[in-house]
C-alpha cells in the first residue's frame, strides 16, 4: 500500500508559525543582546537563521546564529547508522548567553539530549531554551520544548517531513502515513 501524504503546514502557515515562535522568544528574553540561536543540523540551522532575521526585522537587534552537528553525541548511532557529520560552527561565546536550540521536529528527545551535551562543551550558557517547529510526541526522555510551532500527535510508524525553500525548493510540513 502506497504512503499517504498530508500537508500539515503550507508555506504561508509555516511562515506564520515561525513568526509566532520568534515573537514568543523575543517576549521571553530579557536582554536580546545576550541571546544566541543554535540550529541543529540539518533543518534546525536554516530555521534558526530565519528566526534571527525576523528578530532583526522586528527589534533591530542582530542575534548571532550557530550550527550544531550532534552526530558524535548521539547514543543511538548503532540503530540509526553512521552518517557523515556536518560542520559545527558556533561563531560566538555561549558562556553567559541564553541559547535557543532550534530544531525542526522533536520526537523521542534523543537529538535534543545530544545537542545539550554538545552545547555545554562550548561553554556555560546562562540558560538553554528549545524551539521546535513540530512536536510529534512519543518522548523517551524528559525533554519538553519551550517554544513549539505545532503539536502533532502521530503514530510511531508515521513520519513528519519539513521542507524549506533554501534547501528543498519549497516551504511545507507534511505527514507521511505508511
Amino acid at each position: 500500500m502506497p504512503s499517504q501524504v498530508v500537508e500539515i503546514l503550507s508555506a504561508q502557515e509555516l511562515r506564520r508559525t515561525l513568526t509566532r515562535m520568534t515573537t514568543q522568544v523575543i517576549e521571553k528574553a530579557r536582554d536580546l543582546s545576550k541571546l544566541g540561536l543554535v540550529g541543529i543540523h540539518t533543518k534546525g540551522f536554516p530555521l534558526a537563521q530565519l528566526m534571527a532575521r525576523q528578530i532583526e526585522s522586528l527589534e533591530q537587534v542582530e542575534v548571532p546564529v550557530g550550527a550544531l552537528d550532534i552526530t558524535f553525541y548521539r547514543d543511538d548511532l548503532d540503530r540509526i547508522g553512521l552518517r557523515t557529520p556536518a560542520k559545527t560552527d558556533i561563531p560566538f561565546d555561549v558562556s553567559g548567553k541564553t541559547i535557543v536550540l532550534v530544531d525542526d521536529v522533536i520526537y523521542k528527545g534523543r537529538t535534543v539530549r545530544a545537542a545539550l551535551n554538545a552545547v555545554i562543551e562550548y561553554g556555560r550558557p546562562e540558560a538553554i531554551w528549545l524551539a521546535v517547529l513540530v512536536d510529534r510526541g512519543h518522548r523517551e526522555l524528559p525533554i519538553h520544548p519551550d517554544f513549539t510551532g505545532k503539536q502533532l500527535p502521530t503514530a510511531k510508524e508515521e513520519q513528519v517531513r519539513v521542507y524549506l525553500q533554501n534547501i528543498d525548493g519549497r516551504d511545507a510540513v507534511e505527514l507521511i502515513k505508511s
